[in-house]
């Protein structure tokens, strides 16, 4: 499974590419209105962190929009995946894109058949959406094993990105499940590290080395 940093933050970015885990970044117009940059300018230096995807997501809702924007954004770095939004458009955009060499994550995935849309439209990614279905009492995960099963069936070549990933346990399922990619905040990066029982072995571990000293 790979793991792309759902983030706008370059100081995240770049810390977290120290531990060498992250193999790409999503981004989306709220994250970047977080950083209070320019999108242009955020892209260019994430793509000098990482050496890897990034999804930059388009604003138009048009066919035409998303073309011209999805164009300027990939034209940004070759590394830059563009994203679009689960709508008639939206798929519109995806055939054209796959038929013009432009990778694509399509975006807020909330049923089967719409990843089957998408992945049958060229997308590189798509992106269902887990948490946000638990929000509203549907199962996510339940979700994520219909498109897994769907995509293996018929040897599909999208990629499924797990993205609204609340918490660890989300990240564990999505991983089970067969997700090729979860997109993961990176405050619940540096949670999966941590578990009590290893705080408490390392401690004890020292505590006795210590005390083997005196």
């Amino acid at each position: 499974m790979l793991f792309f940093i759902d983030s706008a933050d370059t100081a995240e970015i770049s810390e977290l590419k120290t531990w060498g885990v992250v193999d790409g970044v999503t981004t989306n117009p709220s994250l970047i209105a977080k950083s209070g940059r320019n999108r242009d300018e955020v892209i260019k230096e994430i793509a000098e962190i990482i050496d890897g995807p990034i999804s930059a997501e388009v604003i138009g809702t048009d066919f035409e929009s998303m073309i011209k924007e999805g164009r300027e954004l990939a034209a940004i770095h070759e590394n830059v995946v563009v994203k679009v939004p689960m709508t008639m458009d939206g798929l519109k955009a995806t055939h054209y894109f796959s038929q013009n060499n432009i990778k694509t994550n399509v975006t807020l995935i909330f049923s089967a058949n719409q990843a089957l849309l998408a992945a049958k439209n060229g997308a590189t990614y798509v992106s269902p959406f887990i948490g946000r279905l638990d929000d509203i009492g549907q199962t996510g995960m339940e979700l994520l094993r219909e498109i897994r099963q769907i995509f293996d069936n018929y040897t599909l070549h999208t990629d499924i990105l797990a993205a609204s990933i609340r918490h660890s346990e989300h990240l564990k399922e999505a991983a089970l499940i067969g997700a090729d990619v979860a997109t993961i905040p990176g405050s619940i990066i540096k949670k999966l590290i941590s578990h009590p029982l290893t705080t408490i072995g390392l401690e004890n571990f020292l505590k006795d080395h210590a005390n083997s000293l005196k």
